[in-house]
């Protein structure tokens, strides 16, 4: 058997495990830590019988001797574990943003370097199918080299950020680290190159106000008619992504971001992204342009087309969608985990990747703060 522990059994460490146990009969769920066990307890039933169920990471990994491990801890805590992990020299998943804090990323850079240990970060746009074909496109040398990146990243389900525990940004680290993280490492694994500088700047505009920190929607005097309000979400069947007013005092995060990088061989990328669109404004759109062509493709459409610079041919792939909610990427990263228990191969998405995408964005987060170029070094 496969032995699988998981630390933190939340909707992210429930998802993945999940994808590991349909994947592959001989993988088993062995231990958990979490501080809701009893919970867990019952939410699983008689299949937490075969569980052990730990209070302390420590405590489980003294005890422990499993084939692979899942981090699905909140934010804050992911770098602090995986130290602990990576002294154990045992593969496994880490959640992103795999640091908020730079001293953190700093200890965790250096525990990593000693360790050599396969780390596999769900990184899923890289992953996916849509990412896949993407980076197979540009590779081709259909655009020629690329020297200019626009991204833009709409995110329609932003209320997440400002009504679900993602709002405290002690927990999050800001925005940068929740969602361009994701859209950092997909422009870096296209490019192949390493970000040197960035410049970058955050507003908060709409989620913020001052009614009573801690209120929830259902005991606001507006719950019948604020746009964001869960009540009124959960009347019209509509999905609900958390119930704490997103115009309380205690709201944190900015609701959107925009940094401009560039890149070792001088070309930059144009980033910008914002929590407050809904519906058909929706996008996840990246442009890879070079001097014979321009790949554009979103994440919503699922959909690639090239145009050729020096003819009108454009050519428009469509993609078929992954077999999960992130288009493919939670079962890739399985895959690429239980490859490295079974067949000793390498991360799909390493761990020194993920620290660059953390840095840029830990990076922009302080040239957002005190309005001035950053450059990306791995020093404080």
């Amino acid at each position: 058997m496969i032995d699988i522990v998981v630390i933190g059994y939340g909707f992210r460490g429930k998802v993945l495990s999940t994808h590991l146990l349909q994947m592959n009969k001989n993988i088993r769920i062995s231990a958990i830590v979490d501080s809701r066990k009893e919970e867990i307890k019952s939410e699983l039933g008689e299949d937490a019988d075969n569980i052990r169920f730990y209070d302390t990471v420590d405590e489980l990994l003294d005890r422990e001797k499993p084939d692979g491990i899942i981090v699905g801890t909140r934010c804050s805590s992911h770098a602090q574990i995986a130290i602990k992990v990576l002294d154990k020299r045992i593969p496994f998943i880490l959640e992103k943003p795999v640091s908020t804090r730079m001293n953190d990323l700093l200890a965790l850079k250096s525990a990593y370097e000693r360790s050599g240990t396969e780390v596999a970060v769900p990184f899923s746009l890289r992953l996916n199918t849509l990412g896949q074909a993407a980076k197979e496109i540009a590779e081709s040398g259909k655009l020629g080299t690329i020297e200019h990146v626009q991204a833009i990243n709409n995110v329609s389900y932003g209320s997440v950020y400002f009504q679900h525990w993602y709002r405290d940004e002690r927990e999050t680290g800001g925005l940068f680290l929740q969602k361009a993280t994701h859209d950092f490492d997909l422009i870096q694994y296209i490019l192949r190159l390493k970000p040197t500088w960035v410049s970058a700047v955050k507003s908060k505009q709409i989620f913020k106000g001052n009614k009573p920190a801690g209120l929830k929607c259902i005991d606001c005097e507006e719950r019948e008619t604020c746009p964001e309000s869960a009540v009124l979400h959960r009347k019209r069947g509509e999905p609900v992504h958390g119930e704490m007013c997103c115009f309380a005092a205690d709201t944190g995060n900015e609701d959107s971001g925009s940094a401009i990088i560039q890149y070792e061989s001088g070309m930059h990328a144009s980033y910008s992204q914002n929590f407050f669109a809904r519906n058909k404004a929706a996008t996840r759109m990246f442009r890879f342009l070079g001097y014979k062509g321009t790949m554009e493709f979103d994440y919503y459409t699922n959909r690639i087309q090239v145009f050729m610079h020096h003819t009108n041919r454009i050519e428009t792939y469509e993609i078929p969608v992954g077999n999960d909610t992130h288009g493919g990427g939670d079962i890739a990263v399985c895959q690429s985990l239980l490859d490295t228990i079974t067949k000793g191969l390498p991360s799909q998405t390493p761990l020194e990747e993920a620290m660059q995408s953390a840095l840029l964005c830990l990076k922009a987060n302080k040239s957002a703060e005190t309005r001035t170029f950053q450059e990306i070094k791995w020093t404080e």
